[in-house]
């Protein structure tokens, strides 16, 4: 028989069961309180939560505020809230958290009726944004597995929300999710997925381009564009169809963007992909020397992670410049490189080279991986003899073949190098930088880290120091071999495709005659050219004869940057491509104006655009307007070393200054002819095809002008015609006076 329960035994139950609740949420209580206070693993200080770490890429800038490529461990740039198309707010918020703007960092509304969701079918997880986002930024190893420290995880999620929600307001919460959520193909944050999916901006993308990616949080590989396009077209649509179902978006629009296809404008996000890869290695070395010298530290005295610290790096690098030089450098070295196999076609270009063979192999990625691997060099050789599984380079993409080692090392011996780079000698500021052919594949920058024999292309220092000495571009010289003593053994330079006769300065150095600079070097001495070239800021001049041809080395940076006292008035400004560098809260770390230093005569450098302008309108330079046509006002001289190792080019114009050097990694292969091999035929051609397409860009502002003469005139005379008067009028006063 059941009992009938009287009053005071409702009363007591009732008093329990309260108890018990009481007690429950007083537990709870008690328990949060816990992990607030950290007893069941650490939280974020205030200070964290005001300072939220997450691993931010450096971006480096151009000039024109473009961004050239990040250095990340994660490919993570930050944005503002304004900088966020309200398409991506809406697609998001309808997606992940509906009521985001009514609740406090915990939705408990939601949380307790999951599955009444689930079951109507308006499937939500459990966390809100803020929740997300404290995950995001404070749990390293992401979302727990383990169901017990899940439980826990969440619980310290919500008091992190809590926090976040007092500390920021709802337009900072979600521009801190969006900048911190994985997107997958390395790209962390609304900015780098816009940029990799969609080659966009974040402000600017459509409701089908963020309904794709905020598609993708439900699942990065399953619902990824690249991976699993229908898939995510699917999920995109349904994104799109929340949005209607929280008034985010009309069913007219609806309708419309389901049809459209996913659009992708899909850009890979690696260290090496991109444009200027080589110049952006360069210039992280720098930064990290930069700041190592000058004590560049954080508030915490650890030095500056680029990779990590989400730094802007702001450079002179003109985006368009830098693509133009590229695609000049693509187009002709494909042509340049089939020419240069088939000039060897019936010989053995390795005959006699088992040395530089060997030293390719040593110097191998390959062999210094077996080194530490502890082989010996039996064992190497036998490897670089097995076929084995490789990846080769070549002009029509990277190909996977099955190759002995030791045939890659031939293989890549007989590949065309090529750098190349661009300033305005006004500024110093370089605009492009070309530092090798494949930065994957050969990471070696030609630019500044490398340097070759300079060849012609050193004659003009030669004849800027005789004229300013005295000597006019029209005085004229017996075209005859000189022999020069007093600096060791007596030289005697040779010099072939001799034009026989007198010859002007002007025609001399047009056509590059080897017997002219000699007699000039002869007249002014080897001290006063090196002391020149050094002025210039190229290093490691020797003062020998021999200079005049060229026989040192030099970078294509230093040599560009000498060129450009001619352009400017005999200026030299420092080459500069780092103007400042800042944190991510835009604090100036770092900053540099270039330096400038007058090195030479206005005049005299006025007259040596001229006499280079000569070498371009009837000289070895003469292709550049009659073949390809650029029929403008550039200076230039072309230069090639002995057995054409190096092929160079430099050009000169009021506005631009560019050097080109052409030739393979290893001197001792090279074209066996210098009709193939001369520095007109393997460095000015890419020249052409980057200025071509820099004078075709009127928003550059590089204009066809001309130098401007001295505004106080020249006295040098570099009218030949009038020269030539002066010169007879002088015989005759010196017939009358009886000398």
């Amino acid at each position: 028989m059941s009992k009938t329960l009287t009053e005071a035994d409702i009363k007591k139950y009732n008093l329990r069961i309260w108890k018990i609740v009481i007690g429950g949420i007083a537990l709870f209580a008690i328990f949060i309180t816990c992990v607030g206070f950290g007893f069941f693993g650490d939280l974020p200080s205030f200070r964290d939560i005001e300072n939220p770490k997450s691993n931010q890429a450096s971006e480096i800038i151009a000039d024109n505020g473009r961004t050239l490529g990040t250095y990340f461990v994660q490919n993570r740039s930050n944005v503002t809230y304004p900088e966020i198309s309200p398409n991506v707010i809406n697609a998001l918020v309808a997606t992940e958290d509906t009521r985001f703007k009514d609740h406090s960092g915990i939705d408990f509304r939601r949380t307790f009726t999951i599955i009444f969701y689930n079951l109507i079918g308006k499937k939500q997880g459990g966390s809100t944004i803020t929740q997300q986002l404290a995950l995001n930024l404070f749990s390293e190893n992401g979302r727990e597995r383990n169901f017990f420290k899940r439980v826990m995880q969440k619980f310290k999620e919500w008091i992190v929300a809590v926090k976040l929600e007092r500390n920021y307001t709802k337009e900072e919460i979600i521009t801190m999710y969006l900048n911190t959520v994985d997107f997958g193909n390395n790209a962390f944050g609304i900015k780098s997925a816009a940029r990799v999916y969609y080659s966009t901006t974040p402000d600017k993308l459509t409701i089908t381009q963020a309904a794709t990616l905020v598609g993708m949080q439900k699942g990065i590989t399953r619902y990824s564009p690249t991976r699993n396009p229908e898939r995510s077209l699917a999920r995109r649509n349904t994104v799109m169809a929340m949005m209607v179902r929280s008034n985010l978006l009309t069913d007219a629009d609806f309708e419309r963007e389901k049809e459209k296809p996913l659009g992708l404008r899909f850009n890979a996000a690696t260290v090496s992909d991109g444009i200027a890869p080589y110049f952006r290695a360069v210039l992280k070395n720098d930064i990290k020397r930069i700041f190592e010298e000058r004590s560049i530290l954080k508030a915490d005295d650890t030095p500056y992670d680029l990779d990590r610290d989400g730094l802007k790096i702001y450079t002179t690098i003109n985006y368009d410049m830098q693509v133009y030089a590229e695609e000049a450098q693509k187009e002709y070295m494909k042509q340049l490189q089939a020419q240069f196999i088939r000039s060897w076609r019936g010989r053995n270009p390795f005959k006699g080279k088992k040395l530089e063979i060997d030293q390719g192999m040593r110097r191998s990625d390959r062999y210094k991986a077996l080194k530490l691997e502890g082989k010996t060099d039996e064992e190497i050789r036998a490897d670089f003899n097995t076929p084995t599984k490789l990846t080769i380079f070549t002009w029509k993409g990277d190909i996977d073949t099955l190759m002995k080692p030791i045939d890659s090392v031939r293989y890549y011996k007989m590949l065309l190098r090529n750098a190349m780079m661009a300033m305005d000698p006004r500024t110093g500021y370089v605009k492009a930088w070309v530092g090798g052919i494949n930065f994957q594949h050969f990471k070696y920058d030609q630019v500044k880290m490398g340097t070759r024999q300079v060849g012609s292309t050193a004659k003009p220092f030669t004849y800027a120091v005789a004229i300013e000495n005295g000597y006019s571009p029209c005085f004229s010289v017996p075209n005859e071999p000189v022999t020069i003593d007093g600096y060791g053994e007596p030289w005697t330079p040779r010099s072939s495709g001799t034009i026989p006769g007198y010859l002007t300065l002007q025609k001399g150095l047009a056509a590059s005659q080897n017997y002219i600079a000699a007699y000039l070097m002869k007249q002014v001495g080897p001290v006063a050219v090196a002391n020149l070239a050094t002025k210039m800021h190229i290093p490691n001049v020797p003062p020998y004869p021999s200079i005049s041809l060229g026989s040192f080395d030099a970078s294509v940076f230093n040599m560009t940057g000498a060129y450009s006292v001619f352009a400017n008035r005999g200026a030299w400004t420092e080459p500069t491509y780092l103007l400042k560098v800042t944190d991510k809260n835009g604090v100036v770390l770092f900053e540099q104006t270039p330096k400038v230093e007058l090195v030479m005569n206005e005049e005299v450098a006025y007259v040596m655009t001229r006499m280079l302008r000569g070498v371009v309108n009837g000289g070895t330079g003469s292709r550049l307007n009659y073949k390809y046509q650029v029929n403008a006002p550039v200076g230039g001289k072309t230069g090639t070393t002995n057995d054409n190792s190096d092929g160079w080019f430099m050009a000169v114009t009021p506005q631009l200054v560019t050097g080109v050097w052409t030739g393979c990694e290893d001197r001792a292969f090279h074209f066996i002819n210098t009709r193939e091999g001369d520095g007109a035929t393997t460095a000015l051609p890419i020249f052409a095809g980057f200025i071509k397409r820099v004078y075709a860009n009127p928003k550059l502002g590089i204009q066809k002008v001309d130098f401007e003469p001295p505004k106080n005139g020249v006295s040098i005379v570099i009218d030949c015609n009038q020269y030539q008067q002066q010169e007879q009028g002088s015989t005759e006063l010196d017939e009358k006076l009886g000398f």
